[in-house]
């Protein structure tokens, strides 16, 4: 009561509504914030209660916290990591017809011309992976990673797969990995959101349902983050308010809610007093997270990073210091891999962009100890055709390839991953599974399992219906455990 009378005379109702420091980033909250955790005891605090407590997994894991670098757009596996010397010796000649029958394409013709791999290969490593000259970073960490040639998903366009990936369905209205990890395993501690999201370059084509909760309660949605200044936007309280105010202001807003709590029963309104106290805890903890001069000049150079610049290799440290402190999603959404043409400039123009810095942090948390713990997956949501784009033929300049559904590559690494491994195999050309496919349902039950969650057990009931991340499929890729 103290507090409240001490409230009551330092502002008036016209100053509350105005000025009273909660902030519009704070009330934007309301529907974002998620609690979370800290691993390291530098960044400890305490645990959290109620539905972000931690759960128990349903086995021991592997991983305690997963770093997603979605290549939006579709990186072409052809270009990068499926070599294939039947393209080289066949290119400029019109795709088998036996091989293209029944498929239809958005811009290939039937008599499309086969398109060379537009760069040079080489194997690297104890393993000998094969790696494109456009990434020697990788080439450098082969050894630490997991390679899986053999992917497919059912999506042809760009945000029904992207949704396919993050979500395991291809319309909007589902809940996200990041949303089902924090479900099914809580938070950690208080201090963060327990999902992030860091977005680069252009932003992606299914939008926010790649982060959403779905059906699931808010708290555990993806909580977007700026990767310069503060995380959120007006999270800050404004000059002259401080912090006595401010905790006086917040506890009268919690006392409103919980009377409005106990009235309506409605669970979002718990989501709501989470996120006020979170904005309020992330004033101290944002601005220590964001301050990426604490690093030496030698990390900052490792990933490529430029003072003041947002940027993918910005995003990538970034990530690394947020399972640091205890995250346990971060998804990187840096879209640019759409190359229907110009397809050599593109892909220099997003290696350049990322291959230093996904590199730059396989290499940081292995040197912290961090990488056993941690899973690292590389990847878009479709691949790239065999077939040069429709209307750029091999004597025009600049070629590209369309969007491929039936086979494409992905990279994983650390928490549980088998190191220097090649999974999975296509034919010939590169245009369908010849060994070992793997549906995207595969891959998100193997990111579930390496977190100790069964897939099928890991369940949420709505509509009557008991739904999950991998729907009625989905088998764990065994070979690729280590």
């Amino acid at each position: 009561m103290q507090n409240l009378a001490s409230f009551r005379e330092a502002v008036t109702r016209r100053h509350f509504f105005d000025h009273c420091g909660l902030g519009i980033g704070k009330m934007a909250l309301a529907s974002l914030l998620t609690g979370l955790g800290t691993r390291a005891a530098a960044f400890a605090t305490p645990p959290p209660t109620g539905q972000l407590a931690v759960t128990p997994p349903h086995f021991p894991a592997k991983a305690k916290s997963v770093i997603h670098l979605f290549m939006a757009g579709a990186p072409s596996q052809l270009d990068l990591f499926d070599y294939k010397e039947s393209l080289v010796k066949h290119a400029g000649e019109p795709v088998p017809p036996e091989i293209i029958k029944d498929q239809r394409y958005a811009f290939i013709r039937p008599d499309a011309a086969m398109l060379a791999p537009q760069f040079k290969f080489a194997r690297h490593g104890q393993s000998g992976a094969e790696i494109c000259e456009a990434l020697p970073h990788l080439a450098e960490i082969v050894d630490e990673i997991a390679i899986i040639k053999s992917v497919h998903t059912d999506q042809f366009n760009h945000a029904p797969a992207q949704l396919l990936m993050s979500t395991g369905a291809p319309q909007p209205g589902r809940p996200c990995m990041g949303a089902w990890v924090t479900y099914g395993l809580g938070a950690a501690t208080d201090s963060l959101p327990s999902f992030v999201v860091l977005s680069s370059f252009k932003g992606t084509s299914g939008g926010a349902s790649n982060w959403s909760n779905g059906f699931l309660p808010s708290l555990y949605q993806g909580v977007p983050f700026r990767s310069q200044g503060d995380p959120i936007l007006n999270v800050s309280s404004p000059a002259g308010f401080d912090r006595r105010l401010q905790r006086a202001s917040l506890d009268l807003v919690e006392s409103l809610n919980r009377e409005h709590l106990g009235a309506a029963g409605d669970p979002e309104i718990t989501t709501r007093i989470s996120a006020y106290e979170m904005a309020y805890r992330m004033q101290s903890s944002a601005p220590e997270l964001m301050d990426l001069s604490s690093e030496t000049p030698e990390t900052l150079a490792l990933y490529g990073v430029e003072p003041n610049k947002p940027s993918f290799a910005a995003n990538c440290l970034l990530a690394r210091r947020l399972v640091e402190r205890g995250v346990r999603f971060v998804s990187l959404l840096h879209e640019g891999w759409d190359h229907h043409t110009d397809l050599v400039g593109g892909i220099r123009t997003q290696c350049g962009l990322t291959d230093r810095p996904a590199a730059a942090l396989i290499k940081d948390l292995k040197a912290r100890g961090l990488l056993d713990e941690t899973l690292v997956i590389w990847g878009g949501e479709f691949g790239r055709t065999p077939m040069v784009q429709s209307g750029l033929g091999l004597t025009k300049s600049p070629a590209g390839r369309d969007h491929h559904p039936q086979a494409f590559s992905v990279w994983l690494a650390g928490g549980g991953i088998r190191r220097g491994v090649t999974y999975g195999k296509t034919d010939d050309i590169g245009f369908r599974i010849a060994e070992d496919p793997v549906h995207v349902h595969d891959l998100q039950a193997t990111i579930l399992h390496l977190l100790g969650l069964d897939h099928e057990r890991l369940t949420f009931t709505s509509q009557g219906r008991k739904f999950r991340l991998t729907d009625v499929s989905g088998q764990v890729i065994q070979p690729i455990l280590a």
